[in-house]
């Protein structure tokens, strides 16, 4: 299995935020509106702003412009992508990085 862990690595630090984590528990049931996604947090809408971007910049959030509002969703693909690295990352399959189990020198 070829493992991008640059690639996962940047959406793990992107959700690593408790907010940006609540942001994805928001976006779990389905698009939503900024102005919907703010009713839910203490800060401001530059804060909101950078949270989304982040969030973007990795690839697990998407939007779509619908006249003056941004609408947010989940990219399914690549959550379903992240889910399935960390289930290899820490599962003991066949495809883990020490192929030849005898020369892991972590046994």
């Amino acid at each position: 299995m070829n493992q991008n862990y640059d690639e996962n690595a940047k959406i793990i630090k992107a959700i690593s935020d408790p907010s940006r984590l609540k942001i994805i528990d928001i976006l779990s049931c389905g698009e939503r509106c900024a102005c919907d996604i703010l009713q839910h947090f203490d800060f401001t809408q530059p804060t909101l702003s950078h949270h989304m971007k982040v969030l973007m910049d990795s690839g697990i959030v998407d939007s779509k412009k619908d006249g003056q509002w941004s609408y947010y969703f989940l990219n399914s693909s690549k959550c379903n992508k992240l889910i399935l690295f960390l289930m290899n990352l820490i599962t003991e399959t066949d495809e883990c990085i020490c192929k030849d189990k005898s020369k892991c020198e972590c046994k």
